[in-house]
């Protein structure tokens, strides 16, 4: 039996939906689109390593992009992009944070050190250069959030802050081992230098102390 003139084949229906709505859309809907699209410009101003730096980003630029990409400090490394790894930790107002995870925006009027910012080839950080005495590394792309991250962590535990392994959260908390390692735990080496990091921020704890 021969089909029916009248009878629309699926492929016909779908191409002729698509004209319809294609000729439904107005222009005013098109504005609307294009309205939506557009990104939204601010202006932000942030101290970052001693120097004021002002920048126009769009709104959804995180402060590690704005870092690398606007101020071209590439020390801070984008690994994850998730906030997992802790390769973009900087310092903001004093306290370690990863920088993937928040909005450059988010930080009018902060002070941000990065890894830049601790210090030189020349003239390094203590942290720095228990780094490279202990063999604290090895490929090296984690170092900079590990390295900001610890000297954070001295300050957070001289500030009698607690963490999850503290035995009293009251008590001032010890430089051990396993106080180190549990701070330490959000900056991940995939080279498992570890040991040499937990030796290396021992040290200069013990200069501090």
């Amino acid at each position: 039996m021969k089909p029916s003139h009248l009878e629309i084949s699926r492929r016909n229906m779908m191409i002729g939906s698509g004209a319809v709505a294609a000729l439904a859309t107005t222009p005013a809907d098109v504005a609307t689109a294009q309205t939506i699209e557009s990104p939204s410009i601010s202006n932000v101003q942030f101290t970052v390593n001693g120097m004021v730096r002002a920048l126009k980003l769009d709104t959804r630029t995180t402060l590690l992009d704005a870092l690398r990409e606007n101020l071209q400090l590439t020390g801070t490394k984008k690994g994850c992009d998730h906030g997992q790894c802790g390769a973009c930790t900087v310092i903001v107002a004093g306290r370690r944070i990863n920088s993937c995870l928040t909005l450059a925006v988010m930080h009018e009027g902060n002070s941000i050190t990065t890894i830049e910012g601790l210090g030189t080839p020349a003239q390094m950080h203590p942290m720095q250069a228990a780094f490279v005495k202990h063999d604290g590394y090895q490929c090296g792309f984690c170092t900079p959030g590990q390295i900001c991250s610890a000297v954070a962590v001295l300050d957070e535990i001289k500030a009698g802050i607690p963490s999850h392994v503290s035995a009293d959260l009251n008590a001032k908390p010890e430089l051990t081992s396993v106080e180190l390692r549990e701070r330490m735990s959000g900056n991940i080496c995939r080279c498992g230098a570890y040991s040499n990091i937990v030796d290396a921020v021992t040290e200069v704890a013990g200069r501090k102390a």
